[in-house]
């Protein structure tokens, strides 16, 4: 269409309409502040197809079997440590054995020694001026015997008092013994016997027939501390 001043108009169609009225109405709400206009309704089959046509979400990465995602609930168990024991003290070294020797034995003092009361012995030597001794291997006891049976300085184990003895002094009755039928008979010195009470441990303490020593043995062999008689009390083992 063409006015009266030469230009086209376009005709308002019912679309343009609705919109200029739309605007005016929200201006006057604006405007007004107090009123509430409604909106034009918007049709459900757009927000259906909104809602249909929304994308998908990304899909999600599955950790599963990965050192970050798997932990164990289960606590380790105990670790177990060796106790550290201490090493053993080293045994005492022991040599060959000596030679079995079976014997009588008997026991001797200074109560009954030769002269009476002293520790006189026949054959003084390096290792014992008189008869005396404590037993070990390095300081073995005073033993009597004949030297036919035995060479002097020969060491002794006597295995049921426990004690080394050595060979220094001379015994009546064992060379009489050897002499008469080469029957062996050692006689063992008693320390600290000087008192009457040292016969009846004498007599308590030889065995009522042979027994096996040992010559020349090793040292190592056990040694008992106790004495063999002590102020009235006899060795006990």
């Amino acid at each position: 269409m063409t006015g009266a001043d030469g230009r086209r108009r376009h005709r308002a169609g019912p679309a343009a309409a609705r919109v200029v009225v739309l605007a005016c109405a929200l201006l006057l709400a604006v405007a007004c502040g107090s009123e509430e206009l409604p909106l034009p309704a918007v049709p459900s089959s757009a927000v259906t197809t909104a809602v249909t046509t929304a994308p998908p979400p990304p899909p999600t990465t599955s950790v599963t079997g990965t050192a970050s995602a798997t932990r164990s609930t289960t606590s380790a168990p105990p670790v177990t440590r060796p106790r550290t024991t201490a090493p053993a003290a080293p045994a005492a070294p022991v040599g060959p054995a000596g030679r079995p020797f079976s014997t009588e034995i008997t026991f001797y003092s200074a109560y009954d020694n030769d002269p009476p009361g002293s520790r006189a012995i026949a054959h003084p030597n390096a290792r014992h001026s008189q008869a005396g001794g404590t037993g070990t291997y390095a300081d073995p006891l005073t033993l009597a015997s004949d030297t036919r049976e035995i060479a002097l300085g020969t060491i002794v184990y006597v295995p049921f008092v426990k004690k080394y003895f050595v060979m220094e002094d001379d015994c009546a009755q064992c060379i009489s013994d050897w002499g008469s039928g080469k029957i062996p008979h050692l006689d063992l010195f008693m320390p600290n016997g000087n008192d009457d009470n040292v016969t009846a441990c004498q007599e308590k303490l030889t065995p009522g027939g042979r027994v096996t020593v040992e010559l020349n043995p090793p040292a190592g062999r056990a040694v008992s501390s106790n004495p063999l008689y002590s102020g009235g009390r006899c060795f006990s083992g």
